[in-house]
């Protein structure tokens, strides 16, 4: 991927753009992220908020405590309800985009897996990356 990259959710009504890079790419095996996405775990792809642009439609939001207890906001497509992006408090200036949304995605590689005492028996991390039981301080 370039310094550009471009997104949406499942049925189009919303499209994002980014520019610059990911300053990180995270897998999250909480039982909430693993709720919200249906599957073993979600990703999140965190970036500048000032980098990320919708450019076609307007998210719906709601607000969550993690498993963490922090105040998370989520932002999601109110036709497909595509989650897009999660905000917190804690991390002023970033948004975690959701990395699924993006037009390309073959690059993407987490590199922290985070709440790993959740995560499902069959998921193997892969070596070299940083694994964290819980959050992180």
């Amino acid at each position: 991927m370039g310094d550009i990259y471009h997104g949406g959710c499942q049925c189009g009504a919303i499209r994002y753009e980014l520019m610059g890079a990911a300053l990180q790419v995270i897998a999250c095996h909480c039982t909430d992220c693993q709720r919200q996405s249906g599957s073993a775990f979600g990703m999140t792809m965190v970036v500048a908020e000032a980098d990320f642009r919708l450019t076609h439609g307007k998210v719906n939001t709601f607000t969550l405590k993690s498993d963490a207890g922090r105040t998370k906001l989520g932002g999601f497509c109110p036709q497909c309800g595509t989650r897009m992006y999660n905000k917190t408090d804690w991390r002023p200036g970033m948004i975690a985009v959701k990395p699924g949304t993006l037009d390309e995605t073959g690059s993407l590689q987490p590199q922290i897996h985070l709440w790993t005492r959740n995560k499902q028996g069959w998921v193997v991390i892969p070596d070299g990356v940083e694994v964290y039981e819980t959050q992180p301080a």
